[in-house]
């Protein structure tokens, strides 16, 4: 069960944090791993760890906010290991934090550029490649529980985080004949380095509130990832899967 062996995933944005903890999980059940990164040093680190676990893994430049940089990427990313089976559209950020009324019309563009269109973009290319070849194919975006709830001074990275969860319903429906998937994972809050910078208060909240008790580590994000990619989750399909330790549905 959950064997990826033969399967190819490419994970934007892979070369660190969440991205990074899902191609790790995906090289433990033997996929071939692509991972795109516009650092290339920090590629370069994630694939020598991802061959440290015996997967076939090879690093691309790619700026996901660039289209053309997209299409490059997909076309070297083909070259190299002849097809791709999964597309996690992972690379994303929070944008400026701040109060909604003084956000300017950049700060908006930027957000909804890194976290909506570049997965637009990017999912176009893999449909195309799934397409062309006859279907079948899995697209997976990594969302937010900030798209089903408030964020106080996040409305760009919550707005964007909820739409990228109905573009996920809708790609399900309009290709699901075609025997391509479509998912969202929706992480609460996840130890990572750069959430290492969240004030206490915060953090403390977030673990107060989860029924588990607990705030979600990096190993969490291997296990789904390896699930939505595996044959066994066939019937898995235009879904937000939240994975927070029950914190969005606790509401003191």
């Amino acid at each position: 069960m959950f064997d990826l062996n033969g399967h190819v995933a490419l994970v934007t944005g892979g070369n660190g944090g969440l991205g990074l903890a899902m191609a790790r999980g995906l090289a433990k059940a033997g996929a071939s791993v692509a991972v795109w990164g516009r650092n290339t040093a920090k590629n370069a680190v994630a694939i020598d760890e991802l061959r440290a676990l015996g997967a076939d893994a090879e690093g691309f430049a790619c700026d996901v906010t660039d289209a053309a940089d997209i299409e490059q990427a997909m076309a070297a990313t083909l070259k190299r290991f002849g097809r791709v089976d999964s597309c996690f559209a992972n690379a994303g950020g929070s944008g400026v934090r701040a109060p909604f009324h003084t956000l300017s019309a950049k700060d908006w563009q930027d957000v909804c550029d890194l976290n909506l269109t570049s997965v637009v973009e990017t999912f176009q290319t893999a449909v195309r490649h799934y397409l062309a070849r006859g279907g079948g194919g899995r697209l997976i975006v990594t969302s937010s529980v900030a798209g089903l709830v408030g964020i106080p001074t996040g409305a760009g990275y919550s707005a964007t985080k909820a739409a990228v969860n109905g573009l996920i319903r809708s790609l399900a429906v309009e290709l699901g004949r075609a025997g391509i998937q479509a998912n969202a994972i929706l992480p609460g809050f996840i130890e990572t380095e750069m959430s290492m910078d969240t004030p206490q208060y915060f953090r403390d909240g977030c673990k107060r509130r989860a029924v588990s008790g607990e705030v979600g580590t990096l190993a969490d994000m291997e296990g789904i990832a390896v699930f939505l990619a595996a044959p066994e989750s066939r019937m898995i399909t235009g879904q937000s899967i939240v994975i927070d330790g029950g914190h969005t549905i606790f509401p003191l």
